[in-house]
Order: structure tokens, then C-alpha cells, then sequence
């Protein structure tokens, strides 16, 4: 029997090489993805939060609105701090156009 001894070719070892250098890459940028995706979830929840606080806001402010601008309220304050009254029958005047 004999024994061939046989080289390993240069081109092997820089192929060896470029793909270890590629797994090491994409390893990193699977690290790096996967921080990058928790930031962003992170300032998505944030906003999110931020937003439904202004929701929350947002309809107090209708609600008070709504309170400061009904019917009763104008009616009773007219009364009150203007002594304004409703007019009697006697009092109204049609005038044409």
C-alpha cells in the first residue's frame, strides 16, 4: 500500500476562511437585528402609551366641553349673571323684512 500525501489546496483554506468570516457576519447581524427589532418595539410601546394617554385626554376635554357648553348651564348663567328672561307674549314684536 501506498501513501499519497496530498496538499490542501490554497484555494480551500481562503474558502474555508470567507465562509467562516460570512457565518461570523451574519451571526453578528442577526445579534444586531434582534436589538435593533427590541428598540423599536420598546419606542413603539412607548408611543402607543403616549397616545392613549392623549386619547384619555382628549375625551375629558370633549366631556368638559360638553358640560361647559349645555343648554341648562348657558340658560341658568344668563339668568342668573345677566338677568336675562324669556320674553312675554306681550313683549314680541314681528317686524317683516
Amino acid at each position: 500500500m501506498s501513501k499519497r500525501l496530498t496538499k490542501p489546496l490554497p484555494g480551500g483554506t481562503a474558502l474555508l476562511l470567507m465562509l467562516f468570516a460570512a457565518v461570523l457576519a451574519t451571526a453578528i447581524a442577526v445579534a444586531y437585528s434582534a436589538y435593533l427589532n427590541r428598540t423599536l418595539l420598546n419606542t413603539l410601546y412607548t408611543e402607543l402609551s403616549e397616545r392613549d394617554k392623549a386619547q384619555a385626554e382628549w375625551g375629558r376635554l370633549i366631556l368638559e366641553q360638553s358640560t361647559w357648553t349645555a343648554n341648562s348651564r348657558i340658560e341658568t348663567l344668563a339668568t342668573e349673571q345677566l338677568k336675562m328672561r324669556v320674553p312675554d307674549a306681550a313683549e314680541i314684536r314681528m317686524v317683516a323684512p
